[in-house]
């Protein structure tokens, strides 16, 4: 009977170590180390974070019947696939009082509206960086045809991400990130092939510790990413490219198949606080879309161009829309482009 007592009380152990453990899928560097134990302080929990580097291989573990997770934050873009496909659970707002800190402009820009099934989380951007004190017999012009630029060949990265580089390489051409148009396309595919014999590579993480280091001296990367950088080494200088940007808003979504739905509403409204959304909008460098938080940064802060975009530039700048079944269009596209030598 002893023996018996001890497995019970073990799984019941085990089971309460499960029911308290978030499980978050996320991009990286994403949430500040101090609001997540600030959270599992106040809740009495573990929170666990796994990352991915691009909302297509995220959305690919999805298809493939990951169900590990409790929340999970896509760009808008693609939580509208998600969503589609029926893997996104409908949120309690009830459970979420701090809904109505969410800049309604911001809400504007996306599908879901009436936040239904996602909570905005921020709105970034991927934009380009130069170490300047390398730069100086050449100074960087702030455009995206800077990756033309030989004398720079092999010291240059791209986003190894199909609609950040493709985007980047319409914007050169003065064309719609969105397009569908396939002489436009193919106009871009070019500029990408061109760019590739410049760069070192397509690179999503590492051109992070390459810019700091000078390994890189320009690198295209996510505006909180180098904010980071920057506030690490001031030699880094962030330019948004003259002819405008992709816009992301990344947002926060519960899969159907999430186990602890509960605590993942918990953790939405807490990051929604006003404070809370101030300290962590200041660690990771990205714009929170919390109107009463915005109050709480600092000036500095919301002047740097990997927070804020110019108003000048703010109308060349284009959110990444989901373009259903004329993804493939750019699907063939990137494959040309990553094979071409």
């Amino acid at each position: 009977m002893k023996r018996i007592a001890l497995l019970l009380a073990l799984v019941c152990v085990a089971l309460r170590v499960q029911a308290e453990t978030l499980h978050l899928y996320t991009w990286a560097d994403y949430i500040s180390p101090e609001v997540v134990l600030k959270f599992e302080n106040q809740h009495g929990c573990k929170v666990v974070i796994d990352t991915f580097d691009s909302n297509e291989s995220m959305f690919a573990k999805f298809k493939a019947g990951a169900t590990g997770y409790d929340l999970v934050f896509p760009t808008a873009y693609m939580i509208q696939v998600m969503h589609s496909q029926g893997m996104l659970a409908d949120l309690d707002h009830k459970l979420i009082p701090n809904l109505p800190n969410i800049d309604t402009a911001v809400l504007s820009k996306v599908k879901d509206q009436a936040m239904a099934h996602s909570v905005p989380y921020t709105l970034a951007y991927a934009c380009i960086a130069v170490r300047k004190d390398k730069m100086k017999a050449q100074p960087a012009d702030a455009t995206w045809a800077l990756f033309d630029r030989a004398a720079l060949a092999g010291r240059m990265t791209l986003l190894d991400d199909m609609r950040e580089s493709i985007g980047a390489a319409l914007k050169s051409l003065g064309h719609s990130i969105n397009t569908r148009d396939e002489a436009q396309l193919t106009a871009a595919r070019d500029v990408l092939i061109r760019w590739k014999k410049n760069i070192a590579r397509f690179d999503n993480e590492g051109y992070k510790s390459g810019i700091d280091s000078a390994e890189f001296l320009l690198v295209h990367g996510y505006s909180g990413d180098l904010f980071q950088v920057q506030m690490e080494n001031p030699k880094v200088e962030i330019l948004i490219p003259r002819e405008g940007v992709t816009l992301g808003c990344d947002a926060m979504v519960i899969p159907k198949t999430a186990k602890q739905p509960a605590l993942a509403h918990a953790f939405i409204n807490f990051v929604l606080d006003p404070a809370i959304a101030a300290e962590n909008m200041e660690w990771m460098g990205y714009y929170c879309p919390n109107k009463p938080a915005l109050a709480k940064v600092s000036p500095d802060f919301l002047k740097n161009p990997a927070v804020t975009i110019p108003a000048e530039l703010q109308a060349k700048c284009e959110v990444i829309e989901d373009l259903g079944p004329d993804l493939v269009k750019y699907t063939k596209v990137w494959d040309q482009v990553k094979a071409a030598r």
